[in-house]
């Protein structure tokens, strides 16, 4: 038996997290998760209702949370977002940038149509560029932070049915590891994680669009079952912490085992 819904220890206590793709999925499990870890949590997404619903949830149980309307797509918009984060805080601790789109044609690389491809580099990766340079400066006035990318297992091997997905989330590990680098000196941690199938949102409509993906992607987990999104946010609120003070420019698999 797996138990997900580990107890809060604070983690997180009085670290400011941004939160990306906070909506749905991944990024509203460590919505929670942050702040029942004692985070403040800033969360950002286009759906705004979903986010005010999450916000006044986590603010019922003694958390606290604000929102921000966030478009990937539009760098001011990101840059606008990490400014209202300074502006609620004057401060930034930990940013994790989750947000992403699904490719929206499944098939192999001569399929994928170009409108396809900018929407993925756009979106699944130029956002994460512009989103952790406005981070990091933040951060850098205090000391430093650190930041966590979610990429995916697609990134560490080929990828037939989700190319482009595939090769920007690669491109993301490879900016993310360059970044830990160059911001080390600063104090700002910079990992990635790549997630196995997780039971979400993309992966439903994934399987509405593919029937069977779900079964095949279970079949090849060495424990047997699909991710919750809690477990990969565990993940993420470990790299933030102050627990992994000595972990930068790591890319870690939370799969259940797929990619080893």
């Amino acid at each position: 038996m797996t138990n997900t819904t580990n107890s809060p220890i604070g983690l997180l206590t009085g670290k400011v997290i941004f939160i990306t793709g906070a909506s749905r999925g991944i990024g509203a499990a460590a919505a929670r998760l942050f702040a029942a870890e004692g985070a403040p949590v800033v969360l950002a997404a286009r759906s705004t209702d979903a986010l005010d619903r999450l916000v006044s949830d986590i603010r019922a149980t003694g958390g606290t949370a604000d929102a921000v309307t966030l478009d990937l797509a539009d760098p001011a918009s990101i840059r606008v977002a990490i400014e209202r984060v300074e502006a609620l805080h004057g401060r930034l601790d930990g940013a994790f940038n989750n947000g992403a789109v699904v490719q929206q044609h499944v098939g192999p690389v001569d399929a994928i149509s170009e409108e396809d491809l900018d929407e993925q580099y756009t979106v699944n990766f130029r956002s994460h560029w512009v989103a952790m340079k406005a981070e990091a400066a933040l951060m850098r006035q205090n000391g430093g932070g650190a930041i966590v990318n979610t990429s995916s297992i697609g990134s560490r091997r080929a990828n037939p049915a989700l190319p482009a997905y595939g090769a920007m989330k690669r491109a993301l590990n490879s900016l993310t590891e360059t970044a830990a680098v160059n911001w080390a000196a600063s104090g700002v941690r910079v990992n990635a994680i790549t997630p196995g199938g997780t039971d979400t949102e993309m992966i439903a409509a994934w399987e509405a669009a593919t029937p069977g993906v779900t079964e095949s992607m279970t079949a090849s987990v060495p424990l047997g079952r699909l991710g919750e999104p809690r477990e990969i946010a565990e993940a993420a609120a470990w790299l933030l912490s102050d627990r992994a003070s000595y972990v930068t420019g790591a890319t870690i698999a939370v799969d259940g085992g797929a990619g080893a």
